[in-house]
């Protein structure tokens, strides 16, 4: 498969199948992860592979609490509210494999405090670098993904590090679901165009 194919047919998936993602196919979704760039050359990212029935139950429920107080947060009608969450009951978001990206806080390259937000920056640059990897190497091998922001919530955040056995200096750069499509993967249309988001100066 062509890179330019990959980008276009890359979605985010919110179905998935019960097949079981084959640990041989999840280190080649690391292996294409770790290709990214890196800033300072620290690797200093971490990759959480939750695939038990009772990680990915956990998960699973605490995304449906953070959707909920996302929308709320939003200030989504009730009865919106109560449609989706008949779409999460009916499996949306349900993966047989949710995927953790962490950095250590811990790992810098400038000694001095004044760079640590700067250095926050570029570790969590970085983490999403690889994930954009991860995602496009994953279209290939003909799995779907999904980056869950509200995975994000500080009490969400909190759980999935406990679950991995992981103190307070890693911090969660996102967490992506990964299956096999229960459906055919189609990618939405972007709603501006190169023209609206390039600036030449």
């Amino acid at each position: 498969m062509e890179l330019d194919e990959a980008i276009r047919r890359r979605a985010s998936i919110r179905y998935y199948s019960d097949t079981p993602v084959p640990e041989d196919v999840l280190r080649e979704l690391i292996a294409a992860a770790v290709r990214a760039p890196t800033a300072s050359g620290l690797e200093n990212w971490l990759f959480v592979a939750y695939n038990t029935e009772n990680a990915r139950e956990r998960i699973y429920k605490l995304l449906m609490d953070g959707h909920i107080e996302y929308f709320r947060g939003r200030g989504l009608p009730e009865e919106k509210m109560k449609k989706f969450l008949e779409r999460l009951e009916r499996g949306m978001y349900r993966a047989p494999l949710y995927l953790g990206v962490f950095i250590n806080r811990e790992i810098k390259a400038l000694r001095d405090e004044k760079y640590s937000t700067l250095e926050f920056c570029w570790a969590l640059e970085s983490a999403a670098m690889a994930i954009e990897n991860l995602m496009l190497k994953a279209v290939e091998l003909g799995l779907g993904t999904c980056y869950i922001g509200v995975a994000c919530f500080e009490d969400i955040e909190k759980e999935l590090r406990e679950m991995a056995g992981l103190g307070d200096e890693y911090a969660l750069t996102g967490l992506i679901s990964i299956g096999y499509p229960r459906e055919e993967m189609k990618p939405r249309r972007r709603r501006k165009g190169v023209d609206e988001v390039l600036l030449s100066v």
